[in-house]
């Protein structure tokens, strides 16, 4: 199996992108620390993967909170002894307004969560799989993050900001053998896209014809990606922003 015996932390696993990450990743031998805020949603992640005979532990973890960070991290390292494989999926959307409508509430959750959040993550990430033998690290970005979207300027900021991160952590530590990419999904099947459409209904056609291909793309398939990025069959991609969208960006 490709990632037999790799150790992979996912954040945001309590569904969606996260939860279909930590499922095929397991199924194809790794070891799976799942967390989230969603505390029953995350268990239940882990319960599928050790129902299908996986390993896996399960954490609450606030991407916000270095001490949560910190104790995740540490999680891995006690249950397993190592970190291989990280997955920064933790996100919030913000919500649909013009940018002047924003309040600031809403723009210091969008970006503490989907920015400050990736960032802590690999602070103490990286020091973990310094000490053993490298790792992958994959920060969770977004079509948004290579475009502008018009009515969350707040969302589009923050993964602009991610693939920042990516490229210049992966520039410090590309001689250390931790490779830093990232995966920009377009409009995919996730609670977070039914959400945004729930809000504004009017966004229910743009999404679904947002790709020529004229479907939403399957977490499966976002996941897919992620575990070619965190499987040593990638070794020579480091600061890769991998958009997964359909084709809609080439319009």
């Amino acid at each position: 199996m490709a990632l037999l015996n790799k150790v992979a932390i996912i954040t945001g696993a309590a569904s969606g992108i996260g939860r279909a990450t930590a499922l095929q990743m397991a199924s194809l031998g790794a070891k799976i620390v799942a967390t989230d805020v969603n505390m029953s949603g995350v268990e239940e992640t882990v319960s599928l993967i050790l129902a299908r005979g996986g390993e896996g532990v399960f954490t609450r973890c606030d991407v916000r909170d270095t001490n949560d960070v910190e104790a995740m991290v540490n999680l891995a390292l006690s249950a397993y002894g190592k970190l291989d494989i990280a997955v920064n999926n933790a996100g919030v959307g913000g919500t649909m307004q013009n940018a002047p409508d924003v309040d600031e509430s809403t723009w210091d959750l969008v970006m503490d969560v989907n920015v400050k959040g990736v960032w802590l993550c690999m602070k103490y990430e990286i020091p973990a799989m310094l000490a053993g033998v490298g790792g992958s690290i994959i920060n969770i970005a977004s079509l948004a993050g290579v475009l502008g979207f018009r009515m969350n300027a707040p969302y589009a900021a923050s993964k602009h900001a991610v693939i920042g991160l990516t490229k210049s952590v992966a520039l410090e530590y590309a001689r250390k053998n931790i490779r830093v990419n990232a995966v920009c999904p377009g409009f995919t099947e996730t609670p977070m896209v039914t959400n945004l459409v729930d809000e504004a209904p009017r966004m229910g056609d743009f999404v679904m014809n947002s790709s020529p291909m004229k479907r939403l793309g399957s977490v499966e398939e976002i996941a897919n990606a992620i575990i070619y990025l965190a499987d040593d069959g990638s070794s020579f991609v480091n600061g890769h922003a991998l958009v997964l969208d359909g084709g809609a960006s080439i319009q």
